[in-house]
Parts: structure tokens; sequence; C-alpha cells
């Protein structure tokens, strides 16, 4: 049966988590995409004598975007104030270099700087520096990473938000919050049951999940910085797939209280559920649109599982996928341009995008068992489970499809992927 049923309550089906507690990602790059731009990320002066290296962090960051390609640094290390040889770095093929420092204090924090430079032009780019624990030190990397990618490509970098992801070992679930690299895992949840559906809250303070602790599917939200928890829909029946509006005030759910599987509005401290939709079919995952206007959900009102929308509110249902006949697992860019989705073709489930303007749709992933995708904050690029020579894994993508990253467990299986937002500095 294929894992992508995970999520949908056509099934109620939980199909194995997996990935062993405490192990730790490593970064495969493949694919190379049309316009990167060559930079070198110098070993930071100090980081021998630091738990992280940094500049392999940030140089991992902006590769995994792919607007990048690391140039050889051959082990060197520069610091932040020594101006570089920029006709040697020339010559080596860079048209970027970042280069930095990191040091202990005396009180036991490090001192992290760094600056980037142009080494066509000769021209000092600007830099920054941060006073971080040792627990710290590789978000001060990816706050490098994205003042980099920003300076460079006019977008805002996000290797510095976070992903919540599921996993299983054994007869043990637990829901963790992660770098946005799948580094630096904080176990949020641990349950010998199954917990399905995470979604971030806009603000990136609390997630809503689906835990089956109570033997049936039932939604909390959950304070991520805390760890206190509110239930938000145990009714009769199932409640499932909760997914936050764009103000943080509401959630959207399935419910089957009335009896199938429909859609309804819940304020996000509970309370009672209204109802969308007035459908005999099966309504479910909702996801809303950055504005707030509207909701994309699946539904099989048309004899199959196929993508709607409709007003937030309630109302009108307008057809969204007409390419195949078996469509889940909606997700709207944050930008608003980009709906993501997971398609049945010839048996495969395949990561589809359509660009909602033209709707012009695009298969973007070669894996046959995709589920689950999230958008990064910035709308560059996708995070999804996938499976993989009979692993399972996360997965990034591009929206081209051209380079893809896969953050790989060394002990087991990792399921249900959820980008973040942005979070404040």
């Amino acid at each position: 049966m294929s894992k992508t049923l995970t999520r949908i309550c056509f099934f109620l089906l939980f199909l194995g988590l997996g990935l062993s507690a405490f192990a730790q990602f490593r970064v495969e790059v493949s694919g190379v995409g049309l316009t990167q731009l060559p930079i070198a990320v110098s070993a930071f002066r100090g980081e021998d004598g630091a738990p992280q290296k940094l500049g392999a962090i940030v140089q991992a960051d902006l590769e995994r975007s792919g607007q990048f390609r690391s140039i050889d640094t051959a082990g060197v290390a520069l610091d932040e104030g020594t101006r570089p040889d920029v006709a040697a770095w020339r010559q080596k093929g860079a048209d970027s270099l970042v280069t930095g420092s990191v040091s202990r204090l005396a009180d036991g924090r490090y001192d992290v700087r760094f600056r980037l430079w142009d080494v066509v032009r000769g021209q000092d780019l600007g830099g920054q520096s941060y006073v971080v624990t040792q627990a710290d030190l590789r978000l001060a990397a990816h706050r490098i990473a994205d003042f980099v990618y920003e300076k460079l490509t006019g977008d805002k970098g996000a290797f510095s938000t976070r992903i919540a992801y599921v996993t299983k070992a054994v007869q043990r679930y637990q829901l963790w919050v992660a770098d946005a690299d799948g580094e630096n895992a904080q176990s949020a949840l641990a349950s010998p049951e199954p917990i399905i559906s995470p979604a971030w809250s806009p603000n990136g303070s609390q997630l809503a999940y689906v835990s089956f602790e109570s033997r049936k599917p039932v939604v909390y939200t959950h304070d991520v910085g805390t760890g206190k928890r509110r239930l938000i829909a145990n009714f009769k029946g199932s409640n499932s797939a909760p997914a936050w509006s764009p103000d943080g005030r509401t959630l959207a759910v399935t419910l089957s209280r009335d009896g199938g599987s429909q859609l309804y509005a819940i304020d996000a401290g509970g309370g009672e559920p209204r109802r969308l939709a007035q459908s005999g079919s099966i309504d479910t995952e909702p996801a809303y649109t950055p504005n707030g206007k509207s909701i994309y959900f699946v539904s099989d009102r048309g004899g199959a599982p196929q993508i709607y929308k409709m007003p937030a509110s309630g109302g009108n249902v307008e057809r969204v996928t007409f390419t195949g006949s078996y469509n889940i697992s909606p997700a709207i860019s944050p930008d608003g341009r980009w709906l993501a989705y997971i398609s049945r073709v010839s048996g495969a489930f395949k990561l589809h995008i359509m660009e909602l303007a033209s709707g012009a749709v695009n298969a973007i992933a070669d894996t046959s068992a995709d589920e689950s995708p999230s958008f990064a904050p910035n709308s560059r690029l996708i995070v999804y489970a996938t499976q993989q020579q009979g692993r399972e894994a996360l997965m990034t993508t591009t929206l081209d499809g051209k380079l893809k990253a896969r953050l790989t467990g060394q002990g087991g299986d990792i399921r249900e992927p959820a980008w973040g937002p942005f979070q404040k500095q």
C-alpha cells in the first residue's frame, strides 16, 4: 500500500514511520541548477577549536539551495578582517568569497564573525557578528548563509528556519523540531501511538498535530518553547488534518462527527467547530492561501481524490487539478504562486507543482512514493518525504526539480515533514 495514504482520512490508516531517534543527518546534493553562482566559503579561522565547522555548514546550506556552486578552498582558513587576494580567487573561478572567525569568550559563549566579498569587483559586501552559546553555533552559521543568500540573490534566505517531522523507532513515535537541514533535532513529543500531520503556526511558536494516544485521531496544539499543549478537537469519530489560518486564530480541520469526513473551522484555542461545506463526499487535507481568503482541499466529490478550492468561510467550490485521476496533499507556497501536491501516475506517487496563474503542471521528482510536500517560507524550496532504495527519507528540491538534497538518517526512516515560518531574530 502506498505510504501517501498516511494523511488521507479516505482510508484512516497509519503506515510505519521511521528513523532512529538520535540519528545524525548528512546532506547529499544531486542535480545541477541552470544558473549557479560560484562561491568559495573558507574555513573560519579558529573553528578547529569550536564544536561546529561553521564554514562547512554555510557551504552546505548554499549548495542545497540550488543557487550556488562551491569552489574548492583547499582547506584555507581566512578571517573577516583580512582582505583576500581577489585575483587569486577569481583565477579559481569564484565570484564571491565568505571568510570568518570563531572564538570562545571567557563566559563560555562564542564570538562568530564573517564577511562577504565580491571578488570580481573587489568589493566588501558586508558582514555581521554574533555572540552565541555553544548550542546556537549552528544557528549562527545558518544566519550567515541567510545573509549571503539574500545579498547575492535578492531573495530572503530560509536556512535559519526550522522543520518538524515524525519518526518511529520500534513502537515509539516522536515529533521532532530541527534545523532546516535536519540537524540539531529536539524531541517535542514522544508517544507509543502514532503522531501525524504536524503543522506550524504562522509565528512559529506552536505546532498542531494529530495524536492517536486515545486510540483514535485527536488534534492538539503544542507550544514548542514550553512543551505545553492544548486539546483542540476530540469529537466523535475522526479528528484530523489541522491547518492554520495565516492570522493564527483559526484551524481548519477534518472531522467525521456528523458522518463522513468534512471540513470545519475551529478557534485555535478550541471551542465549537463550524462546518465549512455541505457535501456528501469526503473532504480533507485543508490548506489556507497566504492571504487567508481561500482554502485548498482534497475531495472525492468527482469520483476520485482531486484538489479543490473554496472561500475560507465556505461557499462555492472550484476544482483545481485536472491532470491525473488521483491528486492529494495540497501545499500552497507562501508567495501564493505555486501549488505542490502528490499525484498518482501509473501506480507511483509523485511530487508535482502547479503554477497557479497559468495552471501549468510539472512533475519534479523521479521517485515513486512521495508524500507530504511543504514549502520553505521563501517559496524557493520544497521539503517532502519519499522512498529511495527501500528506505524512507526527507528530500528538498528546487521548484524546477533540477537540484535535490537528501537528508538521510543513519538508523531508519523519517516522515511527515513540515517547514516552519521565518523566525524573528
